[in-house]
């Protein structure tokens, strides 16, 4: 198994604020992962550990194959990094911001166009950053992150403060990125994303991880085991998915008394309710 990331015993301590306490992870390469919680969680603060912008107070961090401490300027190529520090320049056109940062990563010129038609903003490249909308915005500073062909991509909150459709297109974005091999870390408090978008998924809570797997794998775990029937009469009945609920529905479904049958699988939202006892938020 290849990693691209991972994190043992990772802990971050401000002052007498336990922020992270022993975070321990591993992101096998070419998944998406989501590291999930509400904020003040610890979300942003691990991604700036991983990202070499901030140390950490104890635990280790290898980043495609390498200590993190020991990642030198030529690594940082293989890296990229979308957070809600926009470091574009407002008065420039979206060409020109991409144009400035191919040039720092001493990419080819042709590759500021081959990303503004990834990110759908080849029409707008002419256009000065301070005249885009928020969702154009991120796909400008999604660009930016992918201008180098990262092989590892750090996305926190990529969505937040976006309008259904935005968030639909950088969905689709992150989905093609990844089809092409990029590893994603996606930090969200939006539990219908992960589920969505994630291979794999941690529950972070109050510094600590409570949970880590696949979405359907928790769903599974998590699953009351029942079934919801709303009968045609009006009346409302949970049976047990077991073989004496099997022919109590099949019984009903004879009858033709079953208006809709609904599975009590849980989202990703009531398991993280379930297991740390908070809702995102």
């Amino acid at each position: 198994m290849e990693y691209a990331l991972q994190v043992n015993d990772l802990s971050k301590v401000f002052g007498q604020q336990r922020a992270l306490q022993q975070v321990s992870f591993n992101v096998k390469k070419g998944e998406v992962f989501g590291f999930l919680g509400p904020s003040g969680s610890g979300k942003t603060t691990t991604v700036k550990i991983l990202t070499g912008q901030l140390l950490q107070t104890a635990g280790d961090v290898t980043i495609l194959g390498k200590p993190a401490a020991k990642i030198k300027d030529a690594d940082l190529g293989r890296i990229g990094i979308l957070t809600d520090n926009s470091g574009l320049y407002d008065r420039l056109t979206v060409q020109r911001n991409l144009d400035f940062y191919a040039k720092l990563y001493n990419v080819a010129a042709g590759r500021v166009e081959q990303v503004l038609h990834l990110v759908g903003l080849a029409n707008d490249k002419k256009k000065q950053v301070k005249k885009l909308s928020k969702g154009m915005k991120q796909r400008v500073l999604l660009a930016r992150a992918v201008l180098h062909k990262p092989e590892i991509l750090f996305l926190d909150e990529p969505t937040s403060a976006l309008d259904p459709g935005n968030v639909q297109k950088m969905h689709d974005l992150l989905r093609d990125l990844n089809r092409e091999g990029t590893t994603i870390f996606l930090t969200t408090h939006n539990m219908e994303e992960a589920a969505q978008l994630c291979d794999r998924v941690a529950f972070l809570n109050e510094g600590q991880i409570r949970e880590l797997d696949a979405p359907c794998l928790l769903q599974r775990k998590y699953a009351k085991n029942t079934i919801h029937l709303e009968l045609k009469d009006g009346r409302k009945e949970i049976i047990k998915n077991d073989p004496v609920g099997a022919d109590r529905l099949y019984r009903y479904m004879q009858a033709e008394e079953v208006a809709a049958v609904h599975s009590d699988q849980p989202t990703l939202g009531d398991i993280f309710i379930e297991v740390t006892g908070r809702e995102l938020a």
